[in-house]
């Protein structure tokens, strides 16, 4: 069909300038996304004049009409009708007037259309690209705030065990102190102290694993399991004088919390605040007695521990962060902390503190 068209002009050096004219403008097709209306509206000419440059023009049409907007694309497309009419008075016999508007209208606006449609598939494509980077950058910012609170939960943890068990060892020492010239004494309470402090190490161990690396280092074995009685009595045996009323229900429905085989729903969280309650005593409230409370009241479990607060300083430092992070932990649960001093009477006071634990 172009070999046609061509032969309606004269040969020789037009027809060599119309093939050049229409090499030319496949070359600057290249650059056609640097400055599409610019590139678009210069080929729009060419192809008014030039049979070979008849297809460049379109396809920097296309061009314009997927990097820029409708109204530009219509400019251009206008221009290239335009040219179109122009093309005719050089080749009118090439097809009819009305032929040549309808058939360059129709491609030009198909054209545009379809580069409307390429622009709008593209713009929606890079909206999925956003949304699912900001997705991404969501979840890392999830992950990394639940990787905050884990390590927070296990400094809480560390804290809570290595004060429980280093205020055993104070309580221990003292009692090592007292024991005189028995030697029987001296070295059953000295082997008790070697065995707390190699629990504390563990608990260490563990903690600080956990904290550099995201391992879990298995601890030891305690010589007491976790449980509420056998931290009753592991206090007793250093020699902290408790009197306790445990009687909570364990997943059976059994009552009796120092014979259940199966513990009650949320366990940790009452041997915590059972924990924290004794070494608070420990430290403020040396050779006092502690009295601990542990029931079910509905489907809570109450945890009540009261101590009188002596007069004398405790050689043991605290800084309250054990009974902010008890708060913090029963929380997490649905569950409330309260710590109060009652005046006794007498000049006396106590210091009382009140858990209630769901149990589920």
């Amino acid at each position: 069909m172009l070999y046609l068209v061509l032969e309606q002009r004269p040969g020789g050096g037009w027809r060599v300038l119309d093939i050049s004219m229409g090499a030319v403008a496949s070359v600057v097709l290249l650059v056609r996304y640097r400055a599409p209306v610019v590139v678009g509206l210069v080929l729009a000419v060419a192809g008014a004049f030039c049979a070979t440059a008849g297809v460049a023009n379109y396809v920097a049409l296309f061009a314009v009409a997927r990097s820029r907007g409708t109204e530009q694309a219509f400019v251009v497309a206008l221009a290239d009708i335009a040219g179109s009419l122009v093309f005719w008075l050089l080749y009118p016999a090439n097809s009819a007037l009305s032929l040549t508007v309808v058939v360059n209208t129709a491609i030009a606006l198909a054209v545009v259309a379809w580069g409307a449609l390429q622009q709008k598939q593209q713009d929606l494509v890079a909206v999925y690209r956003d949304r699912a980077a900001r997705i991404e950058r969501e979840r890392e910012q999830r992950a990394e705030q639940i990787q905050m609170a884990e390590r927070a939960r296990i400094a809480r943890d560390m804290h809570d065990s290595v004060a429980h068990y280093i205020s055993l060892i104070a309580l221990y020492a003292g009692g090592l102190a007292v024991a005189g010239d028995n030697a029987k004494n001296v070295g059953t309470t000295a082997a008790t102290i070697r065995t707390t402090a190699i629990s504390a190490l563990d608990e260490l161990r563990t903690v600080i694993g956990m904290l550099r690396d995201g391992t879990v280092v298995t601890a030891r074995s305690p010589e007491h399991e976790h449980t509420v009685a056998g931290l009753v009595d592991e206090a007793r045996q250093a020699g902290q004088l408790i009197v306790a009323h445990l009687d909570l229900p364990d997943n059976s429905g059994n009552t009796g919390g120092t014979a259940a085989v199966q513990e009650p729903p949320n366990a940790e969280h009452i041997y915590r605040v059972v924990q924290e309650g004794l070494t608070n005593a420990r430290k403020h409230a040396p050779g006092a007695l502690v009295t601990v409370n542990v029931r079910r009241e509905g489907s809570d479990a109450l945890i009540t521990i009261t101590n009188p607060i002596e007069e004398t300083e405790s050689a043991l430092p605290g800084t309250g962060a054990g009974l902010r992070g008890l708060v913090e932990r029963i929380a997490t649960v649905g569950g409330v902390v309260e710590h109060e001093v009652v005046d006794r009477g007498e000049n006396t006071h106590e210091f009382r503190l009140t858990a209630r634990v769901p149990l589920r």
